[in-house]
């Protein structure tokens, strides 16, 4: 009776029980171990056609994702689709292959500019970009150390080779399963394309900002291959810019004689940008320091002026920042600033040096040799965490105490009245991420070799621990800010003199806790006892004081080279 039900007759196969007596005949249905085989082919082609998805509609800037940008309809993968589809077998798996290797190249292009947008509010350059890798892993073996660091980096090529390879993996079994059932892919595609080109002609999004009509992946492509001629044609230009100098030829005697026989120290305060004052929570505490600064010094006798720059980098990069002040031009990538040190442009330490100052560079931060960079600026005498004399406590990724760095430079240099003046760049480090344990001030008198440093990093809290909080990470970046300008100010009240000119400014907004799409404003301000100092820049507009207000003005950074020089020629 079960026998006779039209299946063919060769899939009724009767078999015999253990016990020796018939089973009923086997009528062609699934047994279980198939059924899991089918339902595991499904749930693989359903990742492989998600993993594509993903690869061509997931944004690359952390503030688009949401979820309606991960279920329109991207006209890349019509277009790929459409084509796997008509080409034979052979052809069809290279086609594959080559489709994965670039999807998955996608995918980890998209990654970096995620990463890059977070700290830098830029996308991943392609061409200039590769430099901020070797700082970061100089940053991470700061903080967790040699052997963890090789690991974690050990980790991210192996992930970023599964994720090629798993792309590959995943367009071969799509475009295997297209070929294998055309007549439904093919109308799959047909349809798909008619809602992508209806939706592209009026506009339909599911959200603000993502239409159904995808073609983002596309744009990504188009972008970073356009940047990448942009790089390469903007190398030649920036050579003719970097020759065309109206102080190349200055000599010195026409050169800041409104400074002369004054100490003139450029100071960079690391991550001081606008947010420290603009935020409510980190400018709660920055606005009151500054302005009880500024009362404290103008007891002293000592007058200040602000305003703001507009920064040439975002988040980091700060050899970027302190370039573009020095040389007077925009330094804004990696290739522009090797381009700077391979020419012989005058920076503002060359005119201070060519008019008869002794320059210093003092950088705690650098821990290895610097040779192209003490070739292009040529100080008379260069200080790193090396050379610096200190013997006290690092603080993370500080090598030291702000404190320490103008200690040091004050007793070292400043102090010698005999010797000519001095023209310093002093680039402090306190204010660096990860901003915890941070020092606090001493007497000034007690620093000596930075011992008297050593109980303060156990009492602060470890990094690890400050940033699994969003926002602890923001109010030690306020403490962190708030210290450095304490020992700005301090510093001036404890050593400023007629003979004292001080210029300090920040060399970008700090990653993290700036929110994006942020200007890229630093503040800037010149401290000065001699009026007459000051009086030369009356003209320029900046606010009194050390706190530069809403409406203070905005400078290109590239610009206050030219200005300065401007300034204090005569």
């Amino acid at each position: 009776m079960l026998g006779n039900i039209g299946l063919p007759p060769a899939r009724r196969v009767r078999r015999r029980t253990p016990g020796g007596g018939m089973a009923l005949p086997d009528f062609g249905l699934p047994r279980p171990g198939r059924r899991r085989h089918v339902v595991a082919n499904r749930v693989l082609t359903a990742l492989a056609a998600l993993l594509v998805l993903f690869a061509l509609l997931a944004p690359d800037d952390l503030s688009s994702f949401s979820a309606a940008a991960l279920v329109r309809v991207p006209v890349e993968g019509l277009v790929i689709g459409a084509f796997l589809l008509v080409l034979p077998p052979r052809p069809r798996r290279v086609a594959a292959v080559l489709v994965g290797l670039g999807l998955g190249l996608l995918i980890l292009m998209k990654a970096l500019d995620t990463g890059f947008y977070a700290t830098l509010e830029k996308p991943f350059d392609p061409v200039y970009d590769w430099s901020f890798f070797h700082a970061g892993v100089e940053f991470l073996a700061g903080q967790i150390g040699n052997a963890a660091t090789v690991a974690a980096l050990v980790v991210a090529g192996l992930l970023a080779v599964a994720v090629v390879v798993a792309m590959v993996l995943a367009v071969l079994r799509l475009s295997r399963v297209a070929a294998g059932r055309r007549t439904g892919a093919t109308r799959v595609v047909a349809v798909l394309s008619v809602v992508w080109i209806a939706s592209s002609v009026f506009g339909v999004e599911l959200a603000p900002g993502q239409p159904v009509a995808a073609q983002s992946a596309a744009a990504l492509a188009y972008g970073d291959l356009r940047q990448v001629g942009a790089d390469l044609r903007d190398q030649r230009p920036f050579g003719e810019v970097a020759a065309e100098d109206a102080f190349r030829a200055t000599p010195g005697a026409q050169l800041l004689n409104g400074l002369r026989g004054k100490n003139v120290v450029l100071t960079f305060v690391e991550s001081y940008g606008r947010v420290a004052l603009d935020d409510p929570v980190i400018g709660a505490k920055i606005g009151p320091t500054l302005d009880a600064g500024t009362a404290e010094l103008r007891a002293a006798g000592i007058g200040a002026k602000s305003a703001f720059l507009s920064s040439s980098t975002f988040g980091g990069g700060s050899w970027l920042a302190h370039s573009t002040v020095q040389s007077g031009m925009w330094i804004d990538n990696q290739q522009r600033y090797n381009d700077l040190l391979a020419s012989d442009r005058l920076t503002l330490g060359g005119a201070f040096q060519r008019a008869g100052w002794r320059t210093v560079w003092d950088v705690p931060a650098h821990t290895k040799d610097w040779p192209e960079g003490q070739k292009f600026y040529h100080p008379d005498a260069y200080y790193d965490a090396r050379s610096i004399g200190y013997h006290g406590p690092g603080f993370a990724y500080a090598t030291m105490p702000d404190q320490f760095t103008l200690s040091m430079l004050q007793r070292k240099e400043l102090a010698n009245t005999a010797g000519r003046p001095v023209m310093a760049e002093v680039d402090l480090v306190s204010s660096h991420a990860p901003w915890s344990p941070r020092p606090w001030l001493v007497d000034w008198n007690q620093i000596g070799d930075g011992s008297v440093f050593n109980p303060q990093p156990a009492a602060g809290e470890a990094p690890e621990s400050v940033w699994k909080d969003p926002e602890k990470i923001r109010e030690a970046y306020r403490d962190a800010t708030d210290y450095s300008l304490k020992t700005v100010i301090s510093f001036v009240k404890q050593y400023g003199d007629d003979n004292l000119v001080l210029v300090f400014l920040g060399d970008h907004q700090p990653p993290v806790v700036t929110p994006q799409g942020a200007v890229h404003d630093v503040p800037v301000t010149i401290v000065a006892k001699d009026p007459k100092v000051l009086d030369r820049i009356a003209g320029w507009g900046w606010e009194d004081g050390l706190h530069p207000g809403a409406k203070a003005p905005i400078w290109k950074m590239d610009s206050f080279r030219d200005r300065f020089l401007n300034a204090f020629a005569r």
